[in-house]
């Protein structure tokens, strides 16, 4: 029998190829993580200035991992989400808009075990945690360097590395993003579009207290949103037309802080920059297969998703979360954990979420970023309507924590 690497080999140690590793490490699988960043670089203020939304049942996986305690210090916890469509954010304005829509963690404590809606996290810091516990659980890192290639056989599949190197294992899993260099050796395509939009980032921080409630507001150009962070900070994701963001990349500090507080009020007191800015092109694209012979995606590499509704990365903890529960129980079932037949289970689990969430998320942008008098009104009456039914309500908080449908194991908070 051939003596291979590793049993799956992950390209792609971001923040859904990590988890994959300690999912598969604690279930007796050997992972092996190749990327081209060295880890110190990817825990750097400058290298990812964006903040995440995690489902609690996301932030159950990383405690079952044992990187929630990690986490911990750096999890704020979102109690309530306030969502206001509008020409200028309800926040600067005199009085709350008649359309709005209130989500409060309170409501569905009782089926939660009292987790909030979800933790706003940022990035490097989700990325530290996940890192130090890798490495932790002596889970090898290869890096910096990337996968270039891949060759499939009958006995498993070999990853040509950009230092020469070739690695092979029964099973490769991309989870490299939306370029990703392995779905394209295996002949997947993709299909998405660009919206003409950019995500500009920030962190900034106030004068009064948050209070774990988030904002988001549905404006022409596209939405506004203001996510509570420790500290009393916030990570402001305000979203233009590529080219106002252009425009705001080259503006003096002065100037973008006066278009940012038009757009931000003053309802939180003094709002002061607490770190640079970043500008992020916004698109969509989704693989037309999860899987391929020897070959599984995950993460932006099966699905890159508008941040509207911020589900993009607990959908790749999710794909994380799913192919690990498969593996797990091909490998306790005898089976080859790299086989067509295993695979197809992954995909089938995964497909059909993955596709709606994207074409959901992608109907949002579309409803929402215009200034269509009849379609403001009418999504205007549709926020109203929800906020009224409290079973609706509920409805959708607990599919935003990740609460509803066929959950893996992991985000049950239960062990592989």
């Amino acid at each position: 029998m051939r003596t291979h690497d590793a049993d799956v080999i992950i390209a792609g140690a971001g923040m859904a190829g990590s988890t994959l590793a300690l999912a598969l490490a604690s279930a007796g699988l050997k992972p092996l993580l190749v990327d081209p960043q060295p880890f110190d670089s990817q825990l750097a203020p400058s290298f990812d200035g964006r903040s995440s939304a995690i489902a609690y049942s996301s932030f159950r996986q990383w405690r079952t991992l044992g990187a929630g305690e990690a986490l911990a210090p750096h999890a704020q916890r979102i109690e309530q989400i306030l969502v206001t469509d509008g020409k200028a954010p309800g926040a600067s304005a005199s009085g709350p808009s008649a359309f709005f829509l209130r989500f409060d963690s309170s409501e569905i404590a009782d089926r939660s075990d009292g987790e909030p809606l979800g933790y706003l996290i940022e990035n490097r810091q989700i990325r530290a945690a996940l890192s130090a516990t890798v490495l932790a659980q002596n889970i090898t890192v290869l890096a910096p360097v990337a996968a270039s290639g891949l060759e499939v056989d009958a006995g498993g599949a070999t990853v040509i590395l950009t230092d020469g190197r070739r690695l092979s294992a029964p099973l490769v899993v991309s989870a490299e993003g939306r370029q990703s260099v392995l779905r394209k050796a295996a002949g997947i395509g993709d299909i998405g579009w660009g919206y003409g939009q950019s995500g500009v980032v920030a962190t900034v921080r106030m004068q009064r207290p948050h209070e774990g409630v988030a904002h988001e507001y549905f404006l022409p150009n596209g939405p506004f949103a203001i996510l509570p962070l420790t500290d009393n900070r916030a990570s402001l994701v305000w979203t233009e037309t590529t080219k106002a963001a252009e425009a705001l990349r080259q503006a003096s500090p002065e100037a973008f802080h006066s278009h940012l507080m038009r757009r931000f009020g003053d309802f939180l007191g003094t709002v002061e920059m607490a770190g640079p800015t970043f500008i992020y092109p916004l698109s969509l694209s989704l693989a037309e297969r999860l899987t391929a012979p020897r070959l599984a995606l995950i993460g932006d590499a099966a699905h890159g998703v508008h941040p509207i509704a911020g589900q993009g990365l607990n959908l790749g903890l999710k794909d994380a979360a799913a192919l690990a529960e498969v593996l797990a129980e091909a490998l306790r079932n005898g089976e080859d954990i790299g086989s067509d037949v295993v695979l197809e289970r992954y995909a089938r689990w995964r497909r059909f979420d993955n596709v709606t969430n994207a074409l959901a998320f992608d109907s949002f942008v579309r409803l929402f970023s215009n200034d269509n008098r009849l379609l403001r009104l009418a999504r205007g009456i549709g926020l109203a309507a929800v906020n009224r039914i409290a079973p609706a309500r509920r409805f959708f908080m607990h599919e935003a924590g990740g609460g509803v449908g066929d959950l893996p194991i992991l985000l049950r908070g239960g062990a592989l």
